[in-house]
């Protein structure tokens, strides 16, 4: 299949030669042969596909695409030597015989070595596989039948029976009538501990002992009135009539439960009481943890709307609370993405991040008195990740981005600094986007750096310093490019301020003539969790590249309202989603085709899914005079439809006018250009009802759209008949051609 694939793809540069049409109408050929550009992958040889380490050992296995196949090296890192790791045409024709699958080596994941390197074990249709390399026989296939992920909207009991074992093994608590008991575990003697639990407000059985032994803390909880949603499964595969469903799920302004951290002596057998009235308004309350020491314990709250974030100590002998450390801002804390603590327990230290100078940094605190000790990183810059906090040399690795000038800030380098913010030193020099993964000693690690036009190179280095103490692998793209294969071009035009830079990609068609004029179409995820643009190598991406082979430029953009830039940046989402960094897209698409007139900025689409849902509708509605085509599928169009740990993080809390305000079905009627809509009738992720309301709004409103209802489908972009319906419209609205007939042979 490999060589068909190499075959057929090189076969597209002489295939292509612009929107092939028969007697003006798009042919179904030409949509089969922008599928077909899926097989570039296979074109980029000796790529590091996947790597790890292998467990207490200073060696990494890896996998990579040879113009033989899928080949696993093992890379010996204290010995700077690397390996094939077993004969992979022998494995892939055992494989085979057991399975008849094509090319099985493709398909396995969940791959281990064992420490002497003589088996791998690996997950398989439904199989676990273990093989001994040495004698290439299979070890063992254990069945594992498909399991279920539970949906991150149910919530579980937190009464149960379970039991604590105290530290030192004598007690034993647990929850009975709602209320706290202990029992001796010699004796079975039993006491009770609280007496004001009840169904309405009782407490956890998720029980935190001191490490002492002589207390315990859990939480009284007041229940909140569970939420549902509901949706119809018209087509179900295992019956002819329809099925309900019922999914537990918050949306905005829905009631929280309330978590009230209560504090036991056990040498009393006394309740001490603990003052939490200053917490009560919470979106979230966790996290409770002892000091080492006994003398207290911790939780984080989330305050309700995300403005502020506390860590709280409370002292073991009074129940007095302490705020440790507190982020307030006018805007939001971004909890659910650049959150991170480490305790050092050792030196009572908390490693701690914030925005609090306007970037992502990282701070020192005294953990007993919540006194800032020192900011450990600073700059215009932004911490991306904490790789390894070594407490006994007293020195964080970490991951950053924008670090570095004149290069694109979102390119993310790794760093050793000491505690005291001294000594900071590059892991990781180049000017690319840098993928690292470290053995288990943190001693090597190694580095995979690219860009979006730029192959990538593998290197092992020390993590003392950086030091390049090998190459591993090269990749080769000559084939790729031999198949027409046109690099993505990173571009940067000023936004709306006039001041800062907005970065994106440009991706053209492999038969691209800069001599004719192309639609120009966005693919737009305007989420403010991330940042999305692509920025390590990739030859193909299902949600454009196909599209783009029909003849049109795709362009992807981070503008502000998105994350991984400074603060402010990021701010300008705040209750103001719908923005969804419009004024800079539009500017830098404007730049863009100003540097390139083939790029037709009076033919402009737009598409995305779920956030790039409700943004692609948005665009319609607030700046149709640049937006003509849209594509919107499971788009969350009214932010009180969707789910509350995302749409309060941005919009805020209480529901106010800011909801109205930012609502594709409140603002329907602004309605120009063409709409289509795409929703999966069972999205358990976004409501589909949030899809048809923004339908019904629109009818209402008198305006013409297309409606796209996918049974059986959950959350999705389209699948294959909804990207097929989605080029369609675009080929119909932004080049007026016809497309297929779909119900001919």
């Amino acid at each position: 299949m490999q060589h068909c694939c190499k075959t057929l793809a090189i076969s597209l540069l002489a295939i292509l030669t612009g929107i092939s049409v028969l007697n003006g109408q798009i042919t179904k050929e030409r949509y089969l042969r922008a599928d077909s550009i899926e097989c570039f992958s296979d074109l980029v040889y000796h790529s590091v596909i996947e790597i790890h380490s292998i467990d207490s050992t200073q060696r990494f296995w890896y996998k990579k695409n040879t113009p033989a196949g899928i080949e696993f090296w093992i890379l010996d890192a204290q010995n700077a030597t690397r390996k094939v790791a077993f004969d992979a045409p022998k494995v892939e024709a055992l494989l085979h015989n057991t399975t008849q699958l094509d090319h099985p080596l493709k398909s396995i994941s969940r791959v281990n070595f064992n420490k002497e390197l003589t088996e791998f074990s690996f997950f398989l249709n439904d199989y676990n596989w273990k093989i001994d390399i040495a004698n290439y026989q299979i070890k063992e296939k254990t069945y594992q039948p498909p399991v279920k992920e539970l949906h991150w909207g149910i919530t579980y009991p937190d009464v149960t029976d379970a039991k604590t074992v105290s530290p030192d093994s004598v007690w034993e608590a647990g929850i009975k009538n709602y209320n706290v008991y202990i029992t001796r575990r010699k004796t079975n003697e039993e006491f009770q501990l609280s007496y004001d639990g009840s169904g309405g407000e009782y407490y956890a059985s998720a029980i935190y002992w001191s490490p002492d032994s002589k207390f315990l803390v859990t939480n009284k909880i007041r229940p909140n009135t569970k939420q549902y949603i509901h949706f119809v499964e018209s087509s179900p595969v295992d019956q002819i009539q329809p099925k309900w469903h019922t999914l537990e799920y918050l949306k905005p302004g829905d009631a929280l439960p309330i978590n009230k951290p209560s504090l036991f002596s056990i040498t009393n057998k006394s309740q001490i009481p603990v003052d939490v009235s200053l917490y009560l308004n919470q979106f979230s309350l966790d996290g409770i943890a002892w000091n080492p020491d006994s003398r207290y314990f911790t939780f984080e709250f989330n305050q309700r709307g995300h403005q502020v974030y506390k860590v709280v100590k409370v002292d073991a002998q009074t129940g007095s609370t302490t705020d440790l450390i507190t982020e307030s801002f006018q805007t939001f804390f971004d909890y659910s993405g650049k959150r991170y603590r480490f305790d050092i327990d050792g030196s009572q230290e908390i490693i701690w991040a914030s925005e609090r100078d306007g970037f992502n940094h990282l701070y020192l605190f005294n953990k007993n008195t919540g006194e800032l000790k020192n900011q450990i990183t600073r700059g215009l810059w932004m911490v991306r990740e904490v790789v390894k906090v070594d407490t006994m040399k007293r020195q964080v690795i970490f991951g950053a981005s924008g670090k570095n000038p004149d290069e694109d800030p979102y390119f993310v380098h790794y760093f050793r600094i000491n505690f005291d913010g001294s000594k900071l030193t590059e892991l990781t020099p180049e000017k690319l986007n840098h993928q690292v993964v470290f053995t288990s000693d943190y001693q090597f690690f190694t580095d995979t750096y690219s860009s979006a036009n730029t192959a990538p190179t593998t290197v092992l280095r020390s993590a003392a310093d950086g030091k390049v103490v090998m190459a591993v692998e090269k990749a080769d793209i000559s084939q790729l490019l031999a198949a027409g294969y046109i690099l993505p071009e990173p571009f940067v035009a000023k936004g709306r301020d006039g001041k800062t830079d907005i970065w994106g990609n440009i991706y053209r068609p492999t038969h691209f003539d800069a001599a004719k004029t192309y639609p120009v179409i966005e693919y737009i995820y305007a989420g403010p969790q991330s940042s999305y643009v692509q920025k390590s190598f990739r030859p193909y991406f299902y949600s454009f590249s196909g599209l783009a082979e029909l003849g049109f430029i795709i362009v992807t953009i981070d503008g502000m309202g998105t994350s991984n830039r400074s603060k402010a940046f990021h701010d300008v989402c705040f209750q103001n989603i719908k923005d969804a960094g419009f004024p800079d897209r539009i500017l830098w698409m404007k730049a863009a085709a100003e540097k390139y007139p083939y790029m037709d900025t009076s033919r402009v689409g737009v598409f995305g899914g779920s956030a790039g849902g409700q943004n692609s509708t948005a665009a319609l509605l607030f700046h149709p005079e640049f937006y003509k085509v849209g594509v919107s599928s499971c788009g969350c169009h009214d932010n009180r439809m969707d789910k509350m740990w995302w749409n309060e993080q941005w919009l805020g809390y209480p529901i106010g006018k800011q909801y109205e305000e930012n609502s594709n079905v409140v603002n329907a009627y602004r309605l120009q250009g063409n709409l289509m809509l795409i929703v999966g009738e069972v999205d358990d992720n976004v409501d589909p009802a949030s899809t048809m309301q923004v339908a019904d709004a629109l009818i209402k409103a008198g305006k013409d759209f297309e409606l796209v209802v996918l049974p059986g489908v959950n959350h999705t972009l389209g699948g294959t008949f909804g990207e097929r319906k989605r080029r369609d419209f675009f080929i119909k609205h932004l080049y007026h051609e016809f497309t297929p007939d779909w119900n001919t042979k």
